[in-house]
């Protein structure tokens, strides 16, 4: 699959209940993150809990999206006190966006979920990618481009 760019279609999904054709006409806020209760993961989801009254005011939906099973998210929601729905990936959704890649720790490489988010339009359409997300400041970064491209 080509490399998805700003302007291109947003990839269609229907997994874990999610569909995104029942989010047009609302932007979506679509973040994927390595593993749940992590140290990184746990703060950026917090984030944007902390920030989803300003979402909720541009009518963004945020949706999180990681490879662990549906009870290990509602263990996450509850634990963190999160606001919004996470998605449980068999896979197809990270591949399809395109950040199911290599990567490697400690020398040894190994498939994973890599850090990103995409900003996908009213009309489906991607309107920004992070493809490589700095944990601290990105919800707030998220919103000064939903506000910059006048979604």
């Amino acid at each position: 699959m080509a490399k998805l760019q700003p302007g291109d279609e947003a990839p269609k999904f229907n997994v874990d209940g999610f569909n995104l054709d029942d989010y047009k006409g609302n932007i979506v806020v679509l973040y994927f993150y390595p593993k749940d209760n992590t140290p990184g993961c746990t703060l950026e989801a917090k984030d944007f809990a902390d920030h989803k009254k300003y979402f909720d005011e541009f009518g963004a939906k945020i949706l999180g999206v990681s490879k662990d099973t549906r009870k290990s998210h509602e263990n996450f929601t509850e634990k963190c006190g999160l606001n919004f729905d996470l998605i449980s990936d068999d896979q197809d959704l990270c591949e399809k966006y395109g950040i199911w890649v290599l990567k490697s720790m400690y020398g040894k490489s190994y498939m994973g979920i890599s850090r990103a988010t995409f900003l996908i339009d009213r009309e489906g359409k991607i309107a920004f990618i992070w493809p490589s997300v700095k944990v601290n400041g990105h919800a707030e970064e998220v919103l000064n481009k939903i506000k910059e491209l006048k979604l």
